[in-house]
């Protein structure tokens, strides 16, 4: 069955655990994801552009 035109793929949960496990320190990994959330929110997008950051 094909997806639906115009509909982005979400990303998967393993995804979001990657994201989180970088050599970055955690108040930075919770800049980061907050960041990357609030601007998600703001474009009303299932992804931020920063792929591979924490919260994206």
């Amino acid at each position: 069955m094909e997806p639906h035109e115009g509909k982005e793929r979400r990303p998967r949960n393993r995804a979001f655990f990657t994201n989180l496990s970088g050599p970055i320190s955690l108040m930075d990994k919770i800049s980061l994801f907050l960041r990357n959330d609030l601007i998600k929110i703001k474009n009303q997008q299932d992804c931020c552009g920063h792929t591979g950051e924490p919260g994206c």
